[in-house]
C-alpha cells in the first residue's frame, strides 16, 4: 500500500508544511498507476493537479505537427511536477508520459492550494522550489547559447540531477534514470556525440555508465570541471 503522507513528506517541495498539514494532504490525494508509455496528461490540458512521484519515471514532452516526440525532461520518484496548479486555469504547455510502469499521488489543484491557505508557513519552500526550477530552465537557454557541447551535456546531467533534491550539488552520488538516446533527444544531438562526452566524463571519474542509468559519483567534482571547460 503506498504511503501518500510518507512520500509527500520526502518531497522537498513540502519541506515547509508542519507535521498536521500531512492529514490534510492525504485526505485530498489519491493514488494513480500507469503503464510504461502510458499518458498521463496531454498538452494543452485544463485539469490542474501537483503530482508527486512515488516509483517509476515520468518523461515530459512535447510533439510536433509530424508527431514526433521530443523529451523535455524525465521525472524520477520523489519528484513533483505540474507546475500549472499554481497558476489556476492556465493550461498544460507540455505532456506528461509515464517512461516505466509508474506510481503518482495526486493532489487536484483546487484543493491543494486550499490547503497552502490554511498552512502558509508552506509558502516560502514552495516559492524557492518553483523559482530554481525557474533559474535552471533559464540556465539551460544560456547553455544552448553560449556553451560547448561537452559542457551543455555536463550540465544537463547536473541539472538533472539537482531536481531530485534541493538544487545543490552536492558530493553524494546521484544515479540518473536516463539512457543516452533520451539524453540525445532531449539536447537535439546524436546518441554518437553525447557517448564521445559521457564516457569521457566517465574516464574522469566523474561518472558510472550502467544500463539506463548514469551515476554522478561526485556531482559537485563533474561542477567543478564544468567550470574549467568554460
Amino acid at each position: 500500500m503506498t504511503n501518500i503522507k510518507m512520500i509527500l513528506a520526502d518531497c522537498p517541495l513540502f519541506a515547509g508544511f508542519p507535521a498536521r498539514a500531512f492529514n490534510d494532504l492525504a485526505e485530498i490525494a489519491r493514488v494513480r498507476t500507469f503503464d510504461a508509455d502510458e499518458p498521463i496528461y496531454d498538452k494543452g490540458s485544463a485539469t490542474s493537479t501537483l503530482n508527486v512521484i512515488a516509483s517509476g519515471v515520468v518523461r515530459i514532452s512535447s510533439v510536433n505537427s509530424a508527431g514526433r516526440e521530443a523529451t523535455l525532461i524525465m521525472f524520477n520518484a520523489g519528484v513533483w511536477f505540474g507546475d500549472s496548479v499554481f497558476s489556476p486555469g492556465m493550461k498544460r504547455v507540455y505532456g506528461a508520459t509515464a517512461h516505466e510502469a509508474t506510481t503518482l499521488v495526486e493532489l487536484p489543484g483546487d484543493a491543494f492550494r486550499g490547503v497552502m491557505a490554511k498552512y502558509p508557513d508552506g509558502y516560502p519552500v514552495v516559492l524557492d522550489m518553483v523559482s530554481r526550477r525557474l533559474w535552471a530552465a533559464m540556465s539551460i537557454i544560456e547553455d544552448d547559447a553560449l556553451r560547448g557541447v561537452a559542457a551543455r551535456i555536463g550540465r544537463r546531467l547536473l541539472f538533472l540531477a539537482q531536481i531530485q533534491g534541493d538544487g545543490d550539488a552536492g558530493t553524494e552520488p546521484v544515479t540518473i534514470r536516463i539512457t543516452r538516446e533520451h539524453i540525445a533527444n532531449m539536447m537535439g544531438m546524436t546518441r554518437q556525440g553525447v557517448h564521445q562526452w559521457i564516457k569521457h566524463f566517465e574516464q574522469r571519474g566523474l561518472l558510472k555508465l550502467t544500463y539506463g542509468r548514469i551515476e554522478l559519483t561526485d556531482p559537485a567534482a563533474l561542477q567543478d570541471y564544468l567550470q574549467i571547460l568554460d
